[in-house]
């Protein structure tokens, strides 16, 4: 069925249906470090009203700690047990496998992972510090990898080299049953307000094309975020949730493989043009311009 176009009718119809809202946070609440206006008040207005909410992010960069510092610096009060982060999900993932704590986990991606790694008991190598790292390509050298490593987690990576894409892949190809778990596959996002940039999808693809293997994906569009948010939070009728983001592939298809009513937010990834494209298959429950629309629409 077609999306339909956000109207006071749909919004009033959808703000009484629903218990929760679920908002991705890039295109969504804001773009870069730049808020989009209205979101606060809206988020305040929603809580007001007895509205859940809960931020879903396939932003492996930051840690719940990080995005709760973030959150507030841009003036939102939000709690971590409100905010659910590929990087969380990674080591959950983790956890929820019984993954040995003594094997280590090597990372390709940022400071995010590795907290909440270490946040859940796990060991992880890499991150960060190995983007200054060079290779020897000379004839007699060998590169030397950890043996114990028994996990590869990938997500976005700004300083992503050939010198981690070598480790990951020794790892993965190398140690017995050492897994591959990515924290997402979008191809792009906004890292700053005005332009979208390569996503973890691209350091993601990199490692599958060098280990010939198919990662684990841990964030959105998978349920395994999903199961354990309603777990977290004893919600049986997702029916009853909206998924509010600007993704079509991640977002919207996450949302709806779990049953909820889905918003699509023009703010974003996505055009109107790339919702209404014959090709694309993925249709909304409603799409409009900006989350603060929902409110706005409502009316006093």
């Amino acid at each position: 069925m077609k999306a339909k176009l956000l109207t006071a009718a749909h919004a009033k119809e959808l703000f009484d249906s629903i218990d929760a809202f679920l908002f991705d946070c890039d295109g969504v609440i804001w773009k870069g470090d730049k808020l989009i206006d209205g979101v606060s008040e809206t988020l305040e207005l929603l809580r007001s009203k007895g509205k859940n909410l809960v931020f879903v992010t396939n932003n492996s960069s930051k840690s719940r700690r990080q995005y709760a510092k973030k959150f507030h610096s841009l003036g939102i009060s939000v709690s971590e047990d409100e905010i659910f982060s590929s990087s969380f999900a990674a080591s959950m993932y983790l956890k929820s496998i019984r993954f040995p704590v003594d094997k280590k986990v090597y990372v390709v991606g940022g400071e995010g992972i590795l907290e909440e790694l270490e946040l859940a008991g796990f060991t992880g190598l890499g991150g960060p510090e190995d983007g200054k790292k060079m290779v020897d390509l000379t004839a007699n050298s060998l590169f030397e990898h950890d043996k114990s490593v028994g996990a590869v987690v990938v997500g976005i990576d700004p300083y992503i080299n050939y010198y981690k894409l070598q480790y990951a892949t020794l790892c993965i190809r190398e140690n017995p049953g050492c897994l591959f778990i990515a924290t997402n596959r979008d191809a792009v996002g906004h890292m700053t307000p005005l332009q979208e940039w390569p996503g973890a999808g691209c350091m993601v693809a990199a490692v599958c094309g060098a280990a010939e293997r198919e990662p684990t994906v841990v964030g959105k569009p998978s349920t395994f975020l999903m199961e354990f948010l309603l777990k977290k939070f004893g919600i049986t009728t997702t029916s009853r949730m909206c998924m509010v983001g600007d993704r079509l592939d991640t977002d919207i298809l996450f949302g709806q493989n779990a049953g909820c009513k889905t918003l699509l937010v023009l703010s974003g990834v996505t055009s109107e043009s790339a919702l209404d494209d014959p090709s694309n298959k993925i249709q909304p429950d409603y799409y409009t311009n900006k989350v603060p629309d929902l409110v706005q629409l409502l009316g006093p």
